[in-house]
């Protein structure tokens, strides 16, 4: 007799445990983080165990999770990669050799990983979530499929990564965040309030307040309403966890979803989603600008808001680069202070990912440009796969020709239809006006 089908997560006292087949594209990933944080694709590459365990725990917006690798498979090419082999399969990983099969050096890797995961799906152990570690979007269809199945998918990514990609699963990790969970000891998927960095202006509709009451000193703190409590862990755990600013409307169903009385009592007394949060949430920014967004500080800024361009009269052209690439909605001017920044940034330090990002946007935010650190580390990670090493001897055109150059590729991949007219107002845009003359 057959068991019956299990639709989710297994929940036990200590939480949901999800039963997780792991998938992961070395090659795709080690060049990427090479590119990007050579440090990070070292610690990848050699101590796979670590990674590993941090990403055995996990929250979303249901609350925590844990995670049972059933599955850990790891497909590289031999001919390059075979000294990393040991490192992987001591940490449990089967490891796959992909050799080249072609003249252009294209390794097996992509079939392999395929094949493995559609028997998976259909394998009598019920794997309620399906990692893939790779920025190719080859795999789009695979992650459909395991969608359709109704399964979890999570994406991590070495490398810019395709937008419809990205969509199709229920959480990524992006390049920057994996690059800090394989060299911090501490997951960067936890989500206890941080340490903001610096205050951020928030956004929100005026409210009227009440004037504040004087609390005797015999009386007692107010205790925060188990429900109210519930609504305000799920929506920090979904901030916290998200690759980006969230939509407002998500937070909303975030909210009630934790606490259905929210609606009812007209958020608590506050009168709306926007001032519930400013009361309940101040540590996180949000904007009310439709369709409105929440975001953490701590890694956004208004300038990573999806779809924002800054020029006060942005064209056709700019609104749908940023709408199908995901490229930073910044002004020309603003473009051409972030290039600025780094290219003097360059000159004084040398490239540290995490600190080179930080003190530009400092500087960015010192001139009065609202760029945010992700805004800064999209632009970088733009300007690396585009081929431009990031030393010293670099000028600001040169880091605005290869960010043009990534920009324009971005556009064309997404099958973007473009005249030599639109390709030249990009560059011009993006290039901050660099590139003229």
């Amino acid at each position: 007799m057959t068991s019956p089908s299990v639709t989710s997560a297994d929940r036990t006292d200590a939480g949901r445990r999800f039963r997780t087949a792991l998938f992961v594209d070395f090659d795709n990933v080690y060049i990427g983080l090479q590119r990007l944080d050579p440090v990070a694709a070292e610690a990848f590459a050699t101590n796979p165990a670590h990674w590993l365990s941090e990403l055995e725990s996990g929250t979303d917006s249901e609350g925590d999770f844990t995670r049972r690798f059933l599955i850990r498979a790891c497909y590289l090419n031999p001919s390059r990669f075979s000294q990393f082999r040991p490192n992987f399969t001591r940490a449990g990983f089967q490891v796959v050799d992909c050799p080249s099969l072609t003249q252009q050096g294209k390794s097996s890797a992509d079939i392999n990983l395929v094949l493995d995961a559609v028997d998976a799906l259909d394998a009598p152990t019920h794997y309620e979530e399906f990692v893939i570690v790779s920025a190719d979007a080859d795999f789009t269809p695979l992650a459909l499929r395991c969608r359709a199945a109704d399964r979890r998918v999570t994406i991590m990514t070495a490398s810019p990564a395709a937008s419809a990609y990205r969509a199709v699963a229920d959480s990524v990790i992006t390049a920057d965040e994996l690059a800090d969970l394989v060299t911090h000891t501490a997951s960067t998927l936890a989500v206890e309030s941080p340490t903001i960095e610096e205050p951020v202006a928030v956004a929100v509709a005026p409210v009227a307040s009440p004037p504040p009451r004087t609390k005797k000193p015999s009386e007692p703190a107010a205790a925060t309403a188990p429900e109210s409590a519930a609504a305000r862990k799920a929506v920090l755990q979904r901030v916290r966890t998200a690759d980006r600013p969230v939509p407002l409307g998500t937070i909303v169903q975030v909210a009630q979803k934790a606490d259905a009385s929210l609606a009812e009592s007209k958020w608590a007394g506050t009168g709306g989603i926007l001032p519930w949060l400013a009361r309940e949430l101040p540590e996180l920014g949000t904007s009310s600008r439709p369709p409105g967004f929440v975001w953490d500080p701590k890694r956004f800024g208004e300038a990573d808001l999806p779809g924002s361009v800054t020029d006060t009269a942005p064209s056709a052209l700019q609104r749908q680069v940023v709408a199908v690439t995901d490229t930073p909605g910044l002004s020309a001017g603003n473009y051409k202070v972030l290039l600025n920044a780094l290219a003097a940034d360059l000159k004084s330090n040398p490239f540290d990912r995490a600190e080179t990002s930080r003190r530009v946007r400092d500087v960015c935010q010192s001139k009065g440009a609202k760029v945010g650190r992700s805004t800064v580390n999209f632009v970088i990670g733009g300007i690396i796969f585009a081929g431009l090493r990031l030393t010293s001897s670099v000028t600001a055109r040169d880091l605005a020709t290869a960010w043009a150059d990534n920009v324009v590729g971005l556009c064309r991949g997404a099958r973007m239809q473009m005249s030599t007219g639109d390709v030249t107002a990009i560059r011009a845009w993006v290039g901050g006006g660099l590139l003229e003359g």
